[in-house]
């Protein structure tokens, strides 16, 4: 039996067995790693800000085939489809609805209409508040040591302020350095109802990344990360690479150049006209209160991950990893991964009422 802390507020509200959540990295939370997560007891959340409508219709059923346990979609508030696409999670019965950026009140009103819960993702105390005025269902918080788009600060100074900001109404989700038993009791005496890992659930074997990439990856410590600006206009923690540092050291013309190309590709592969990507463009300036330079770079991202993730080229490509990554040594399935964590979390538990 589950020790009775483990049962939080957040494994009740989602219907899943245990507090932890494999987050939606784009490329890499595909249906094979969303459902073995979510099998497993956890919460798996299926990346689709980088696929088409079709393509996110053809993964819920794919998930769908593999388990009848709650996951989660991924998506972009801004997207032009992204009407659309509520309404596919809710006749699809998906259970939660994530967000790098919160969506609208009126898109959280629908979800809700759906049945379907909102979990945006959030990095400070000011978002957190906006978000749950607006009646999201919980959030996820992560600190700076996060891979991905994050911020500077903390994971342990952010979630406790994010736990009293929110109160006792919306469950929070810590994530940004979670990767065994002793963080997910550590972010539950923070106030946190579960714990989300992107970088852990990269590494283990239901993770679509090949096995060249996962490698490297082991090889990392965890000063071996690095925070640039350069890949899309807004930080972002990223594994240190020759293609980074070139990024770094660009002139802005030559960067806007390489961004432009990338958007392009990413455009004609995702099957948007130019109409769809400038509105789009228009939308991520005003939700993510972008600059037109940044607004620019954003189409690097989802290729310059796709050259890593999928295509394994990490010379051409560049990989978003938390500060974690140091200190993971081996590539566990999801179920492996999450029974050793809840045994670790038990077994600490156990030990600290003597």
């Amino acid at each position: 039996m589950t020790h009775p802390a483990l049962s939080t507020r957040f494994t009740d509200l989602v219907g899943v067995r245990y507090p932890i959540v494999q987050t939606g990295m784009g490329w890499v939370a595909t249906p094979q790693l969303a459902a073995a997560t979510s099998a497993a007891g956890g919460l798996g959340i299926l990346a689709a800000a980088t696929m088409t409508y079709d393509e996110l219709a053809t993964a819920i059923r794919d998930v769908r085939s593999r388990t009848d346990a709650p996951f989660g979609v991924n998506m972009r508030a801004d997207q032009p489809d992204v009407a659309n696409r509520i309404e596919l999670l809710i006749r699809e019965g998906v259970r939660v609805a994530s967000f790098a950026m919160a969506p609208k009140q009126d898109l959280i009103t629908r979800l809700h209409d759906g049945g379907v819960l909102v979990m945006p993702s959030i990095g400070a105390k000011r978002h957190a508040e906006k978000v749950a005025a607006w009646g999201v269902d919980a959030v996820l918080v992560q600190g700076g040591e996060g891979g991905g788009h994050t911020g500077a600060v903390p994971t342990s100074l952010l979630l406790p302020q994010v736990v009293d900001a929110v109160g006792a109404d919306v469950p929070v989700v810590a994530a940004g350095g979670y990767f065994d038993g002793r963080g997910l009791v550590a972010a539950l005496a923070y106030g946190a109802t579960g714990i989300a890992m992107g970088t852990r659930f990269l590494l283990t074997s239901d993770s679509p990344v090949p096995q060249q990439v996962k490698e490297l990856y082991l090889s990392k410590s965890v000063t071996d990360t690095v925070v640039t600006k350069q890949v899309d206009g807004v930080p972002h923690r990223v594994l240190r690479s020759e293609l980074v540092e070139t990024l770094e050291d660009a002139s802005t013309p030559r960067r806007f150049a390489g961004a432009a190309r990338n958007a392009m590709r990413f455009g004609k592969d995702a099957g948007l006209s130019w109409r769809d990507m400038v509105r789009e463009g228009l939308a991520m300036r005003k939700t993510q209160e972008l600059s037109w330079s940044q607004v620019m770079m954003a189409g690097n991202t989802p290729m310059l991950l796709r050259a890593a993730m999928v295509d394994g080229r990490v010379d051409l490509g560049v990989m978003a990893s938390g500060q974690v990554v140091g200190v993971i040594d081996d590539l566990p399935s999801c179920a492996d991964l999450i029974d050793r964590i809840i045994a670790e979390a038990e077994k600490v538990l156990t030990g600290l009422v003597g």
